[in-house]
């Protein structure tokens, strides 16, 4: 039997589909999907999670002329084999080929690069403003995890978007996860939402009830209808975004065709801001990727029978400076009550998540909201603590002006640690951590280091965190050097670092000279 999948290269095609077609094409994206990331490591889960709705989308908007606008981006797989990239779709994330995230140079479908948690709501509300202004007709739509509704700066979105009452369709993909399991008070709320029954489960039930009503059922059915529409955007699920000024639907199946489609369709004609609340399984279809949605968000290459993760010898073999990192933290920890960790929904991809097993009472995940983690470090820092801030290097350019205000004005004693600093290959370039010396080597009062290997990491952060001083220390996504290599050539190192402490000390960092003299001292 020939593949649906195989006639289909725009969103035209897709459209001369029938309804009860639309299950088949999606399984056989899946498969697309897996089969091309388990050789190109890529972003699995979150891709497999909105096949459905994905597809429903394309099905129902036209989007050479409405837009649609990915948070993040990293669950715009299908979205890229819909709209004329199919036949690419195995280059994803290679040199040349196609980009792991939404792309504006790639395609008209995708009208902005993105690669970073937030903006999706702001950019959608200002097309929809632009519209307004220049008489254009349109839907703009932006699809935002349950991970990053709760950031910072969709929330501020949300907060103008109901005040302005623009047209737009926010719609909330709820998986219950980011990258790791979603935290926060906001996460909770969206659970008491996605345990409380489906409002489409809940008007069936009413209908059913007034069918076998005697006489009366029928002529109130209208009435019973605006009482499920009343429990539904009353005080139960959606309050919060019906008094932002949003008009609340869900939360509804986000693997059922025939609902979505219907929804979608009823959606478009509505007018002002609208947020459909969609409930959707990370890594459907592929059950491993279920099973352990966290390890899939972006494995490395596996087999596709049973998911193993593939993995030479010589790879099982070698220690990240991740790993480094957390395993010192956690044995300083030990002798130093403290020391407290903090990180921006990133506990596995910083080496921190082992640290929040071990000690639980001073670990802080504060989500998507890296300005908040900067701020909370500064408030711990006053209060005695010595606070470990792990960011990726991309990410901690969102809390620059907190770096400024809130650390090195206040000279408090914040350790930043920079994983993924550098180029970082196939992520591109939302991903690559190139800007930190730049944009931290010209504020006061913060020392900048670089560990050429797993010894120096380990000595950085400890006279970090002895220092009282702000400090930031980065390094790359890579493996740590042979240090066998290195155990003759201490008399190189101190070469090295009276050399760096020179150069470093020509940009007017004043703590360089000290951080030299006292590593020196130590005759690491």
């Amino acid at each position: 039997m020939s593949k649906l999948l195989d006639c289909i290269e725009y969103p035209e095609d897709l459209k001369k589909l029938k309804l009860e077609d639309l299950p088949r094409l999606a399984s056989e994206i899946r498969e697309l999907i897996v089969d091309v990331v388990s050789k190109n490591p890529g972003h699995l889960s979150s891709n497999l999670g909105v096949v459905e709705l994905t597809i429903a989308l394309h099905y129902c908007f036209d989007f050479k002329k409405d837009k649609i606008v990915w948070d993040v981006g990293h669950q715009a797989y299908v979205h890229k084999i819909l709209t004329g990239r199919r036949l690419r779709f195995p280059t994803l994330r290679q040199y040349k080929g196609l980009s792991g995230f939404p792309d504006k140079n790639e395609s008209i479908y995708d009208p902005f690069t993105c690669g970073h948690s937030g903006s999706a709501i702001s950019s959608a509300l200002g097309l929809s403003c632009a519209d307004e202004i220049l008489g254009y007709k349109r839907s703009n739509i932006a699809i935002v995890g349950d991970g990053a509704i709760g950031a910072g700066m969709s929330l501020e979105a949300l907060n103008h978007a109901g005040d302005l009452k623009k047209n737009l369709l926010v719609i909330l993909n709820d998986n219950e996860m980011s990258i790791s399991n979603t935290v926060g008070a906001f996460s909770k709320y969206l659970n008491k939402i996605r345990t409380a029954p489906l409002y489409t489960d809940l008007k069936k039930e009413v209908h059913n009830l007034l069918n076998i009503l005697p006489v009366f059922g029928k002529p109130v059915g209208k009435t019973l209808e605006h009482v499920v529409e009343t429990i539904k955007r009353g005080g139960a699920p959606g309050q919060i975004f019906k008094d932002l000024g949003f008009d609340y639907f869900g939360p509804i199946d986000g693997h059922d065709f025939k609902m979505l489609t219907e929804t979608l369709n009823d959606l478009k004609q509505l007018e002002g801001p609208v947020l459909l609340h969609v409930i959707t399984e990370k890594g459907r279809g592929f059950e491993p990727a279920c099973k352990n949605p966290t390890q899939f968000h972006s494995a490395g290459n596996f087999e596709m029978c049973d998911g193993k993760i593939l993995q030479t010898a010589k790879e099982s073999e070698k220690i990240s400076y991740t790993k480094v990192f957390g395993d010192t933290l956690i044995e300083m920890a030990k002798t130093d009550p403290r020391i407290v960790v903090l990180t921006a929904a990133m506990p596995d991809g910083t080496g921190t998540a082992s640290f929040g097993k071990r000690f639980p009472d001073r670990f802080y995940d504060v989500g998507i909201c890296e300005q908040h983690a900067v701020g909370l470090a500064n408030g711990l820092a006053a209060g005695g603590i010595k606070p470990v801030v792990a960011i990726y290097s991309t990410f901690l350019q969102r809390a620059y002006d907190q770096v400024f205000h809130d650390i090195c004005l206040q000279r408090n004693g914040v350790v930043f640690v920079l994983d993924r600093a550098g180029i970082v290959g196939n992520d591109g370039p939302t991903h690559n951590g190139v800007f930190d010396v730049a944009y931290l080597r010209n504020l006061p009062e913060i020392i900048l280091m670089a560990p050429k290997d797993g010894n120096e990491l380990r000595s950085m952060l400890k006279i970090a965190l002895n220092s009282g001083k702000s400090v930031a220390i980065r390094y790359p996504k890579e493996e740590i050097p042979d240090e066998k290599l290195n155990t003759n050539m201490k008399h190189l190192r101190l070469e090295r670092l009276r050399y760096y402490g020179r150069a470093l000390m020509a940009y007017s960092l004043p703590m360089v000279q000290w951080y030299t003299d006292a590593y020196m001292l130590r005759n690491v």
